[in-house]
């Protein structure tokens, strides 16, 4: 099998692309450059000024924020199949966030000239693309907002909430499997890693949260949420079953 068909065949895995058809796909495969990267690797700097789509074909990466003070704020995981970038892309402007490896990881990356010319003459990317932006802006906005209006205690909540949704919920329960080290959810809600070793602990005696290895199992969702919506003033929402 060549390399290029290996190539074409791994883009069918990348959601923005679903339904193309296999020309398309081909030529997308040869327009893009093609990456392994170690894990730990930092792959788009804040500020720069490159502009290239990035699709995930296999691995973790996660989008953050270093402070010159060493302080770190992550915003998202992008896991395979997804893609990051478009902003850029879009409106030719500089980085906004760091970009780096988690896990090993393949990463394709397409020239923003290829991307805007495949949203002209595709219109499912083009409101793919609007619809994830839209995502995007939402959760920015309601982490903006938990940041300026939510102590740690509550933001713990949210995060873990947040979580749970993406898991997936099930008889008001959510696996999260691995769970994120405290480090990792204290640059996501901006604090530090001992207050949330403090807060996950209160979950624990009230049980609510119990650990398994690895993993966190989340018992009572549906409270959780309650709990959230209470202090975010706003009503509770029931997770959707998976």
């Amino acid at each position: 099998m060549s390399q290029q068909l290996r190539s074409s065949l791994a883009l069918q895995g990348v959601r923005l692309f679903e339904g193309l058809p296999p020309a398309r796909l081909d030529a997308l495969a040869q327009a893009c450059r093609w990456r392994t990267l170690p894990a730990g690797r930092l792959l788009v700097q804040r500020a720069e000024r490159e502009s290239d789509v990035h699709f995930v074909i296999s691995g973790e990466l996660r989008v953050t924020i270093f402070a010159l003070n060493g302080r770190q704020l992550t915003f998202r995981e992008v896991g395979a199949g997804g893609q990051f970038g478009e902003l850029a892309a879009i409106d030719g402007e500089p980085r906004s966030a760091d970009v780096l490896t988690l896990r090993p990881s393949v990463v394709a990356s397409l020239r923003a000239a290829d991307f805007l010319a495949l949203m002209r003459e595709e219109p499912v990317v083009t409101e793919r693309v609007l619809r994830g932006l839209c995502r995007l802006v939402r959760s920015v906005s309601e982490r903006v907002i938990d940041l300026s209006t939510l102590g740690v205690q509550n933001r713990v909540h949210a995060e873990l909430l947040r979580l749970a949704r993406e898991a997936g919920c099930q008889n008001n329960r959510a696996r999260l499997d691995p769970a994120p080290t405290h480090s990792e959810m204290a640059s996501r809600i901006s604090t530090n890693r001992e207050q949330v070793t403090r807060e996950l602990n209160a979950l624990q005696a009230r049980g609510l949260l119990v650990k398994e290895g690895r993993a966190l199992l989340l018992h009572d969702v549906d409270q959780l949420a309650r709990m959230v919506a209470e202090v975010r003033g706003a009503s509770a929402v029931q997770p959707e079953a998976s």
